[in-house]
């Protein structure tokens, strides 16, 4: 039966902190604003939250398991790499990577003493475990990226696939929750912080709040784009120049996140030209739909 949940967020807090206190303070602060809260109105020390549906959270948790599982799968791999490292015997293997069938064969055949044999072996146990549980989740995470409209729409930027795509759609929802598109950004870490102080303007590093998971994609997403994307490339150059290539990268993230925005809100894929092209490609849109 509830209508709305609202976070409050305190500007500032207290040493004496009763149960009773809390229930007052909320009463007069719901009381005051509460024409505002009906109204839908911004409020200072106010956020509204929106619970996120079935397939939102299903999607959100099966992405995050998919992290965890690749994780651990590095972590082995790692350890299994340690191991060689210890001998010298790193190689000598018969393929460039271990990550092959010819690879793991070689390590199951490998003579080592007695309890690094038995280390090594029970890290390949525990590998084809992880890949086997990898697999799983990737048939599942593939099917909701067909489930899922907005997931196909993101997964048409240039280095996105079905895991990324249905990561970062579930987590950001209903894209009308997010009046501008900088407050995708902003939602997602991707604004500088300040701390200013009169005159002072003092922007410092981004905020990086929200999920660290869709910052993670984004980085490795914008090679792809730089790639495929000749506006986006002299864009980032121009900015490179100017400021580095840190900053210049986190700009593409953050201007990548404002196109996710609108390709959302307007339910049109991604389009590589800049404004121009998108513009043109609008205008196509609208005459074949009249």
């Amino acid at each position: 039966g509830c209508r709305e949940i609202v976070l409050i967020q305190p500007q500032q807090r207290s040493r004496r902190k009763t149960d009773r206190r809390d229930a007052r303070a909320l009463r007069d602060l719901l009381w005051v604003n509460r024409i505002a809260l009906v109204n839908g109105e911004r409020l200072a020390g106010l956020r509204r939250v929106r619970p996120c549906t079935q397939q939102e959270s299903e999607q959100r948790q099966i992405t995050s398991l998919r992290r965890h599982l690749s994780k651990q799968k590095t972590k082995a791999v790692n350890k299994i790499h340690r191991i060689l490292l210890k001998h010298n015997l790193q190689h000598d293997c018969p393929t460039k990577s271990i990550d092959t069938q010819r690879g793991r064969q070689w390590l199951t055949e490998l003579a080592l003493p007695q309890v690094d044999r038995l280390e090594l072996d029970l890290l390949l146990a525990q590998w084809a475990l992880l890949r086997e549980h990898l697999q799983k989740v990737q048939e599942k995470i593939n099917q909701m990226h067909n489930e899922s409209p907005a997931a196909m729409i993101v997964a048409s930027v240039p280095g996105l696939r079905s895991y990324s795509s249905v990561a970062i759609a579930s987590r950001i929802g209903n894209p009308q929750d997010f009046p501008r598109p900088s407050s995708l950004a902003n939602f997602f870490g991707l604004t500088p912080g300040c701390c200013n102080s009169g005159d002072q303007q003092r922007p410092g590093s981004i905020t990086k709040e929200g999920s660290s998971l869709v910052r993670g994609l984004l980085s490795n997403c914008i090679y792809h784009v730089l790639r495929k994307d000749a506006w986006m490339r002299a864009w980032y150059q121009r900015i490179k120049r100017r400021r580095g290539s840190g900053i210049a990268r986190v700009a593409v993230m953050r201007r990548l996140v404002t196109i996710i925005w609108k390709m959302l809100r307007e339910q049109m894929p991604y389009v590589s030209g800049g404004p121009a092209e998108v513009e043109k490609q609008r205008q196509i849109v609208k005459a074949l739909a009249s």
